[in-house]
């Protein structure tokens, strides 16, 4: 059985907003990624990490995720790794505490370096950064996103290869490949058995090709969400499935949203979500 999810802080800021749009949805797990702005592997306090502790155990909300900044958008490769292995050592405790088993990572901006560089650095990384995740039972989950090993399938199956850790897996974000101009079936079909976790979302191709922010609900784009969940399920995925709906709220843009819009808009989603699962569950 599959469990199903989300980004919460695409539903509200505080935990208490995000545990109580889960429980309207009769979901009993979450996907933690920012709490009142700050990410929770490496920028919330102990005092604060603490009290969401609190919020998830009064509701008995699992979590199946932190979605860290490691590696992600705001990083080049020629930065400081210092920071990503901070951010890591952080959250692998705090997962620890909460029984969570996968951190969301990326690989990295070019930033001033060449592409040799790039790719060595970031295979070189990740041996480390598994390493570190190996010691904490935890998992690494690479996105199909921003970084080297985002760019295609080819990428993603070179760095898992290259790093060799059971503690590195695939995250595949169905929409990710649409908002960065990809090909949707071509790039799942060349990393399908090594996905370990999903997001989903959504997006409408842009006219002219290439990358797209015309996000949508989930079925309504041209990332064929259906397509490849049902696919997935057929082939046996039984891990989880987590929205990052990007409807209200696109925390890489600092897009700001109105709280009753942000948490209305996430149900809806979540809704549209459920229905797709149930749908491609049947046949």
């Amino acid at each position: 059985m599959n469990i199903l999810t989300g980004i919460a802080d695409e539903a509200a800021d505080s935990i208490e907003g995000q545990i109580r749009a889960h429980q309207t949805l009769g979901w009993r797990a979450i996907e933690l990624r920012t709490i009142n702005g700050k990410n929770v592997a490496g920028e919330l306090g102990d005092a604060e990490f603490d009290e969401v502790c609190a919020r998830l155990g009064d509701a008995a909300m699992q979590v199946t995720a932190f979605a860290s900044a490691i590696g992600n958008w705001s990083r080049p490769i020629d930065g400081d790794f210092a920071r990503d292995i901070n951010d890591l050592k952080i959250a692998a405790a705090r997962m620890q505490r909460l029984g969570t088993k996968f951190i969301r990572t990326m690989s990295w901006l070019p930033g001033n370096a060449d592409a040799a560089y790039w790719q060595n650095e970031t295979i070189r990384r990740y041996r480390e950064l598994a390493t570190i995740a190996a010691d904490h039972d935890i998992y690494l989950a690479h996105e199909n996103c921003t970084g080297w090993g985002g760019q295609t399938a080819a990428h993603m199956r070179t760095l898992i290869e290259a790093v060799q850790s059971d503690h590195l897996t695939v995250l595949f974000d169905i929409g990710n490949t649409i908002s960065h101009g990809y090909e949707p079936w071509e790039f799942y079909t060349g990393i399908r058995e090594l996905i370990g976790y999903v997001h989903v979302k959504d997006c409408i191709r842009s006219p002219q090709g290439g990358r797209s922010e015309t996000y949508c609900l989930p079925g309504d784009g041209d990332a064929r969400v259906k397509d490849i969940l049902r696919d997935l399920f057929q082939n046996g995925y039984s891990g989880v499935a987590s929205i990052e709906p990007h409807i209200a709220k696109i925390i890489h843009n600092d897009q700001a949203a109105d709280p009753q819009k942000l948490f209305q808009s996430y149900i809806n989603y979540a809704r549209r979500f459920e229905q797709i699962v149930a749908d491609v569950q049947e046949k």
